[in-house]
């Protein structure tokens, strides 16, 4: 995807770009790239690839919800700020939270915030239901792209959400993990309201975006905590 196309499928979620937004975008591909030499942050480097499967694949949270009426998200195991920063960029009024377990991944995020200018951002170092523990309903929507399995994102999601609130997961095949998660959904008292299903323009990949809604308050004994949390790939 170049980024005339970026422009064009994003219209297509009802979203317009600016050139500083787009001016934004290049910085943060560029500082991508650079810090990709030092740590792990992506396999996926080809500039009209990060545009698809990084850029334009966060931006599709747009498919499900409409961000002009949300305060603030936090983006859980965000690596290296997907969907987080995207949605930032996209949306300067959002106060956004990024977690994220790796130290150095961090530092990568706050070095993005700085050379992009951004405001009203903040960077956890945590393991996320440590972090969740400290940050109960403090949220209006918590984000997770391509992170753990849905059960246990459920588990650790949940507590951070404000009661009305929304949990969204970016993933690719969620079958089997949606009929995993069906105690999870049910002791949380949250509701899958929305399922997206979709391929990714160009190469027409496979995605899902699942929307829970959140009804009452959290049982105390959640988040529990994990000895491993495995990040996905997309």
């Amino acid at each position: 995807m170049n980024k005339e196309t970026f422009i064009v499928e994003l219209k297509k979620l009802g979203i317009k770009v600016n050139s500083t937004q787009m001016k934004q975008f290049d910085q943060y591909y560029n500082l991508l790239i650079e810090w990709n030499k030092k740590i792990n942050l992506t396999r996926i480097i080809k500039e009209e690839e990060v545009y698809l499967k990084h850029f334009y694949d966060s931006a599709t949270i747009n498919k499900v919800i409409d961000l002009n009426k949300v305060n603030n998200i936090c983006d859980i195991g965000t690596g290296a700020g997907f969907p987080g920063i995207v949605i930032k960029i996209l949306n300067p009024s959002i106060n956004v939270t990024l977690v994220d377990s790796l130290e150095k991944r961090c530092i990568f995020l706050k070095e993005v915030i700085k050379k992009l200018n951004l405001t009203n951002i903040s960077v956890y170092h945590a393991r996320a239901e440590e972090f969740a523990r400290d940050h109960n309903e403090e949220y209006d929507i918590l984000t997770s792209r391509a992170v753990a399995s849905l059960p246990v994102l459920i588990e650790i999601s949940v507590p951070m959400i404000k009661i009305g609130g929304y949990m969204i997961a970016l993933k690719a095949n969620v079958d089997e993990e949606l009929n995993n998660s069906n105690n999870a959904i049910k002791e949380l008292n949250i509701k899958l309201e929305k399922q997206e299903e979709f391929d990714l323009p160009v190469e027409k990949s496979k995605r899902n975006i699942l929307l829970f809604k959140k009804f009452s308050k959290t049982s105390k004994k959640y988040p529990r905590k994990f000895d491993k949390i495995k990040k996905n790939n997309l």
